[in-house]
This record gives structure tokens, C-alpha cells and sequence, in this order.
């Protein structure tokens, strides 16, 4: 998206099973990048490899770490299997395809099968069956019309004043506004010893009670940032 060739990008943010998905929080407070909106999908695992390999003779399964994490029980089954964290499920499987890798196989979906013509060796292998990840729609800000009406979820980061109390003030305050703050998450500050940001998720009805809340906790904080303000997604049950 810096070199403009996407109008919007994809994120995978938190997973139901594995927890946050933490670099994400980072990459996102340091991008020029702005949430839009989200998304909440079932995620289905699945082994693949090149047509006609069998399972007893794969020496590798490569991976997105978050994906390997959610098949822990599966993967106990076949011990002698070098498990490989990779930066994406759909790029491992096509790795093997453009590279007629035998013996790899890969854990993407049924579609990354598809696409890169890879037999599934295994289905549904993950851990869980109740197994979502949410997803945050991305712009650059620079891009972003104006603020919709409908907007009820905001995603802020900052750090709290260092002193006693501080963060709890700005939590309160959020309480009394009528906030709903459906996750909280903290991160070190690079190169400032146990300082944190935390990376908060609202919820709200009223707009203007939101706005007045960011008025209230700004000089409680330092470096308070809205990542993005959007409509919530439709969370899957």
C-alpha cells in the first residue's frame, strides 16, 4: 500500500483460540494505515502438498505460526515432522507449488488448495472447531473519506502518564461514558524499559459521548492515537 498499488489491505489482528496477534498492534501504531472496518471469519486448517504425496512421507509442514499454533494436537500424531513458521499460509502453499517441493506440505485453506492445485492430505485439523479470527480492514489515511454516521467501534492506543493511578483514571472514564472496552492489550516501548502502550477496543451507541471521552483522557495520556474509528463487524457464533 505504500507504493499505492492496493485501495485496501487485510489484517488479521486476534484469534479466538491463539490470542492476539501481536507485531500486527505494533506495525499498526507505526503505519500511515487506518482501520475501516472488520471482519470475523470461521478458520478451517488444512495439510497440503503436491498431488499424489502421502503424509508418512512429508519431512516439513510450513506454516503462518498463528496457523501451526491452532493444530498442536494434530502435529503430536507425527513427531518425526519438522513443523516451519512461515509469514503466510497461502504463500506456503504456493511455495510449493512454484517450486515442486516434494516432500513439504503446507496448512492454508481448502481455497490456497485450489488455487495452487495442491491435494489435501488432512481436513479440518485444527485444535478447535469453534476457531475465528478477526480481521481489520485497512486504508491509508490519507485516502479515508469522510467519517461515516454509523461508526460504533474505535481502536486507540497510548501511553498512560507515569504516575500512580493514571491508567486506572483513564478507565474509568471510559466506563462512565458508557463505553464498552472489549479489549485491552499492552506492549513494550522500544528502547524505554518497562514503559507500554496499551492498544484499547470501544464500543459505543453515542458518538458524541465517545468524542467527549478522547477530550477527557487526552491529558491523562501521552501519545494517544486513534487507530481507526468504524462500524463493528458481525461477530460469528
Amino acid at each position: 500500500m505504500k507504493k499505492d498499488d492496493a485501495n485496501f489491505a487485510v489484517c488479521a489482528i486476534e484469534n479466538s483460540l491463539a490470542g492476539a496477534i501481536l507485531p500486527n498492534y505494533a506495525m499498526l501504531r507505526n503505519s500511515d494505515l487506518t482501520i475501516v472496518g472488520e471482519v470475523y471469519l470461521r478458520i478451517e486448517m488444512n495439510l497440503m502438498a503436491l498431488p499424489n504425496q502421502k503424509i508418512e512421507n512429508i519431512e516439513e509442514i510450513h506454516s503462518h505460526p498463528m496457523a501451526l499454533l491452532q493444530c498442536r494436537s494434530f502435529f503430536d500424531n507425527y513427531p518425526t515432522i519438522q513443523l516451519v513458521e512461515s509469514d503466510d499460509t497461502a504463500l506456503s502453499a504456493k511455495e510449493i507449488k512454484q517450486n515442486h517441493i516434494k516432500h513439504r506440505a503446507a496448512v492454508a485453506s481448502k481455497r490456497a488448495a485450489e488455487v495452487f492445485d495442491l491435494e489435501i492430505l488432512a481436513e479440518d485439523i485444527h485444535d478447535n472447531k469453534r476457531n475465528f479470527t478477526r480481521f481489520l480492514i485497512l486504508q491509508n489515511r490519507s485516502k479515508v473519506s469522510n467519517q461515516q454516521s454509523t461508526i460504533n467501534k474505535s481502536s486507540i492506543s497510548f501511553r498512560a502518564q507515569h504516575t500512580a493511578g493514571s491508567l486506572a483514571k483513564v478507565l474509568t472514564i471510559i466506563g462512565e461514558h458508557n463505553i464498552n472496552l472489549t479489549k485491552i492489550q499492552s506492549l513494550p516501548v522500544v528502547g524505554e524499559e518497562w514503559q507500554y502502550y496499551m492498544y484499547a477496543d470501544l464500543e459505543f451507541d453515542d458518538v458524541d459521548s465517545y468524542k467527549k471521552m478522547l477530550l477527557e483522557i487526552e491529558p491523562l495520556t501521552k501519545e494517544l492515537k486513534i487507530l481507526g474509528e468504524y462500524k463493528q463487524g458481525e461477530k460469528l457464533i
